[in-house]
């Protein structure tokens, strides 16, 4: 049988430790490389990936000077070369980077004068969107004013950590509780930028802010469309993915926003289901077939939507893509789908009992059915 697959032990691991040594070893007088891997592999391979970085930062203190600035120092000599710039998307750097951004967050919160240099170089090698936050909430003035000098910068990485590392719900990130509407000159800086790693950033910012106040992510993204600083294709895409929450909510100004009515006018006939008793078994699948109808011209974004079973009898429910299309009056579409529940998922259990599909139209339920999982 083969091993299971641990994004952990790839990402951080004992070749990663001596890796991290050797960049140390040359420069901290008196390191001792050997020691310091086997200070961090005592715990290493107990711990989780986050705790596993946490830990290597605090063994790194142990063996770095007390005194932060000459520590600073040494880590800036320390660093390995940064990545291509001239590159635009999916260079994400190594992992083993990570710890020197935790080391700064936890000694150095209160040298401003260099622990935003720092994070500058290291975020050229791996994304610091985590280590900037404490900084993010301990210096609001200040680092506002960093990251809209960082919106400027010759260097990718570091634009994207603007927005990225300010985003109100970056997965993993420590909540930096600022307004949302705090952030939104620092995207006015990136949203035109010509690189997808920055933009992707942008739009996920952007989806971020739509949990909390949908009508500010509309205005703002109408604004830029009008401004016209990027390009139509791009701007297209940044719209489309900053409004995905929003769309599946159906909210009437980001479905405007994509060229689709809140409205439409559409009908859509019996939803026929397999098994046709309505009795589910986990690991096996929920056909499921209906009619749709437009009354008009209509683009249409057609989802479905399955309330789950969750533990203490609660209920959640989760949205998922069917197609997009576009429909003449009186035209009807057949669509068909075929959901699998799948019993062994690590990121969502199923538990057996009453369940509720329901169709969704441009973000409008439309049609719902009941079946039973078994």
């Amino acid at each position: 049988m083969a091993e299971s697959f641990s994004l952990k032990d790839q990402l951080i691991n004992a070749d990663k430790v001596r890796l991290l040594a050797g960049w140390l070893a040359p420069v901290v007088p008196g390191f001792d490389a050997d020691q310091f891997q086997r200070d961090v592999m005592a715990r290493l391979l107990e711990l989780e990936l986050k705790a596993r970085i946490s830990w290597i930062a605090e063994v790194m203190a142990r063996h770095l000077p007390d005194d932060f600035e000459t520590s600073a120092a040494l880590i800036h000599q320390a660093l390995p070369p940064a990545l291509d710039p001239t590159l635009t998307d999916d260079d994400f750097g190594d992992f083993i980077i990570d710890p020197f951004g935790q080391y700064v967050a936890s000694h150095g919160l209160d040298r401003l004068d260099l622990s935003p240099p720092l994070l500058h170089a290291l975020t050229q090698r791996f994304s610091m969107e985590f280590a900037i936050r404490p900084f993010l909430i301990e210096h609001k003035d200040h680092m506002f004013d960093v990251l809209m000098g960082w919106a400027r910068d010759e260097n990718y990485h570091v634009r994207r950590l603007a927005s990225e590392g300010s985003r109100p719900l970056v997965p993993w990130g420590e909540r930096i509780r600022w307004a949302v509407a705090d952030t939104i000159p620092i995207l006015d800086q990136l949203y035109a930028d010509k690189t997808r790693y920055v933009t992707r950033s942008v739009a996920n910012h952007l989806n971020d802010i739509a949990k909390s106040d949908p009508d500010l992510v509309v205005s703002t993204l109408r604004r830029w469309q009008k401004e016209g600083r990027q390009d139509t294709k791009e701007m297209a895409w940044m719209t489309r993915h900053a409004c995905r929450t929003l769309v599946k909510q159906g909210h009437a100004g980001a479905l405007e926003l994509l060229g689709f009515r809140a409205d439409a006018k559409v009908s859509i006939g019996p939803i026929a289901i397999t098994p046709t008793d309505g009795k589910v078994a986990i690991d096996t699948k929920l056909e499921f077939a209906f009619d749709v109808t437009a009354e008009r011209d209509e683009a249409l974004i057609i989802d479905y939507v399955i309330q789950f079973q969750r533990s203490g009898g609660k209920l959640s429910e989760k949205v998922f893509k069917i197609k997009q299309a576009d429909l003449k009056a009186g035209q009807t579409l057949r669509i068909t789908k075929a959901h699998l529940f799948k019993g062994n998922a690590t990121t969502f259990r199923l538990y057996p009992g009453a369940h509720q599909l329901t169709v969704q139209i441009n973000g409008r339920a439309m049609g719902q059915v009941g079946f039973e999982l078994v």
